[in-house]
């Protein structure tokens, strides 16, 4: 599965961003894209219970984190050209077959085979930036490929709107399957290959089981990654709830994608933020900070829908400020978890993408069904998995916050 790579030029730092970025986007575009047409979804295959609508965001993001265990081992062996491909190849096709799906239950279906394509992206994009970065700068160039990877969630739910306006929900999957392919084209001419063929690990039940047990038994980053799982359940769970919330509770109507837009802007104003500082203050500080204020707006938020109707600018304050700081902690949680398991780097990232993707679609599956018309499942659903991802940094330190590790010296004490 060697493909070759046809470059008139070495890739640049910036273009490399730019286009792990762009491949990381296709999962997010595929998500919140779709935001604005659940309800024409639902009137076209006369769904009567609202709360089945998000199914659609759900089956894709299944796929994903089923996936993410084959391609792991894949593009340890084949290297990270030929599996991407694979993947990008099966999102394309699955993207422009869902125009004609003939019920509900086949969009479903090839939601699911497009998110098992899909899974590509996320193991391979975290692999290669591990192959070719470690410690501070792999989190520095991760909170970059972020900062521009947020961009789809800002403009995706208008685009989105835009696309209803000039056709039906159909149109979307067609937009996302040219989306893709142009993605792929890039990748293909562009992404160089960058795991050493002497670092190519056998394609074998023993290879395989081996380098899942170096990556389970590791307790500091499977229990990083389990507070990773715990965090992006949130942020799931606001996606599966932010159409009912925002246009059913408050009443935005069309404004929806603006109010979603804003705060994902916060989003990846935190990541471009944290790639400026991490340096100085190193991921663990950062990380540990924004759980701990993550965890307190969640509760805060909490609180105060407990006591009846929250207005809107407290709510959305609130609710912003817990997913800055979301935003601020997950490539920081991803990198201190990646740090110790370079040698396995993409069975690495497929085992913690498993786990955080199948993970955090359920907590966030459990959170988006148990709405009720207010407020209150998404704040307990915040508070909760705060909480208990704080728990499990807190074990994953034995009992310590804010320290540094041996790779995270201050900027200025480096010789």
């Amino acid at each position: 599965m060697n493909i070759p790579t046809f470059r008139a030029r070495e890739i640049s730092r910036l273009e490399f961003i730019a286009l792990t970025a762009a491949l990381m986007a296709l999962n997010a575009l595929a998500i919140d894209i779709m935001l604005p047409a659940l309800p024409n979804i639902g009137a076209a295959f006369n769904l009567v219970n609202e709360n089945d609508r998000p199914l659609v965001l759900s089956f894709y993001l299944l796929g994903v984190s089923i996936a993410q265990l084959l391609f792991g081992p894949l593009t340890d062996r084949f290297g990270r050209r030929g599996p991407l491909m694979v993947g990008l190849t099966i999102y394309v096709i699955t993207a422009l077959s869902a125009i004609l799906a003939p019920s509900f239950v086949w969009l479903l279906g090839l939601r699911f085979i497009q998110g098992l394509g899909a899974a590509s992206f996320r193991v391979i994009v975290l692999a290669i930036v591990r192959d070719k970065f470690q410690g501070r700068a792999m989190a520095e160039i991760m909170s970059l490929t972020f900062t521009v990877f947020m961009i789809v969630p800002i403009i995706a739910p208008s685009i989105g709107q835009l696309l209803l306006f000039a056709g039906p929900w159909q149109i979307i999957f067609l937009f996302v399957g040219l989306i893709g392919a142009g993605f792929g084209a890039w990748a293909f001419f562009r992404l160089p290959e960058t795991l050493d063929p002497a670092k190519r690990r056998p394609l074998s039940y023993d290879g395989i089981i081996g380098g899942f047990k170096i990556v389970i038994a590791n307790r500091f980053s499977l229990l990083y990654s389990l507070a990773g799982m715990l965090v992006f359940g949130a942020l799931m769970g606001m996606i599966n709830s932010s159409q009912q919330i925002f246009v059913e509770i408050y009443s935005l109507g069309a404004r929806f994608p603006i109010a979603f837009a804003a705060m994902a802007g916060t989003m990846a104003f935190a990541s471009f933020l944290n790639s400026r500082i991490v340096g100085y203050f190193g991921m663990r500080r950062i990380a540990h900070f924004a759980l701990v204020v993550f965890t307190a707006s969640s509760t805060l938020l909490l609180v105060f829908s407990l006591f009846g109707h929250v207005a809107f600018p407290l709510f959305f304050v609130l609710l912003t400020t817990a997913m800055f700081m979301f935003s601020a902690s997950s490539a920081n949680m991803n990198a201190l978890a990646m740090q110790p398991l370079g040698a396995v780097a993409g069975t690495a990232a497929s085992v913690f993408g498993f786990l955080q993707t199948l993970g955090g679609t359920l907590i966030g599956l459990m959170i988006g069904r148990m709405f009720d018309g207010t407020i209150t499942p998404i704040a307990a659903g915040f508070a909760t998995v705060g909480i208990i991802a704080l728990l499990a940094v807190l074990w994953a330190e034995n009992g310590r916050l804010f320290g540094l590790g041996e790779e995270e010296q201050p900027v200025s004490a480096k010789g």
